[in-house]
């Protein structure tokens, strides 16, 4: 069956409102959402970025057993914002492209109260992991394209958040750079065509010479 929004009228609403309130307000120049109905926003950027943590099995242990939660290439927040929100406990770092999308969802976070977030102005191929957590890539890129960029010398995790037509657009490797992909869901959403999600696990994972680097025991 359909990811419903029935039953979930008190679920992240208030969140979701003050969130779109920001957009849509003080932050409207900014361009960071093209969602602007209420119903629409609730389901297409709060739901659709939480749900995986809240219905499926797989996701949410990762998350659970992740202290450290990364998202690249969040643009106006998604799915940041909503999951730290609902995972308090967790401490979450953005790394953005774009300077003023960066700055402009760490002011967000902080009138959301969401102190459990920092936000960078990074490539994630500048960055070196030098401390297991989770990576999210939510709509940013080609899954080959991202993997490659990445430079780890501990475990983590990536997650891919994908549209309905991946297999149309792209290669979902089993295995790539010392990576290797340990689960795979597809699933429909109300007021979507769908979404495919996919998530890899790589251990000690070289990138050959590598200088300059941020090491990312010291962003946190």
């Amino acid at each position: 069956c359909h990811v419903s929004l029935c039953g979930r009228s008190v679920f992240m609403k208030e969140f979701s409102k003050k969130y779109l309130d920001l957009l849509n307000g003080e932050f409207k120049s900014l361009n960071l959402t093209r969602i602007n109905n209420e119903e629409e926003f609730y389901a297409k950027q709060i739901i659709d970025s939480v749900y995986p943590y809240t219905d499926i099995d797989f996701i949410k242990d990762t998350y659970d057993k992740s202290d450290l939660v990364v998202d690249v290439g969040f643009g106006g927040g998604f799915p940041l914002l909503p999951l730290a929100y609902k995972l308090r406990s967790k401490k979450f770092v953005g790394f953005e492209a774009r300077r003023k999308k960066s700055d402009a969802v760490q002011l967000i976070a902080n009138k959301l109260s969401l102190g459990n977030v920092k936000t960078y102005h990074y490539r994630i191929e500048t960055v070196h992991f030098n401390k297991s957590c989770t990576i999210s890539f939510k709509a940013v890129g080609k899954i080959e394209d991202f993997l490659s960029k990445i430079y780890a010398s501990t475990d983590v995790n990536v997650i891919f958040f994908k549209g309905p037509n991946l297999y149309e657009l792209e290669k979902v490797p089993d295995k790539l750079l010392g990576f290797k992909k340990v689960f795979e869901k597809s699933y429909p959403m109300d007021l979507t065509e769908g979404r495919n999600i996919v998530v890899y696990h790589g251990r000690n994972v070289p990138r050959g010479t590598q200088k300059n680097l941020v090491n990312f025991s010291t962003l946190i």
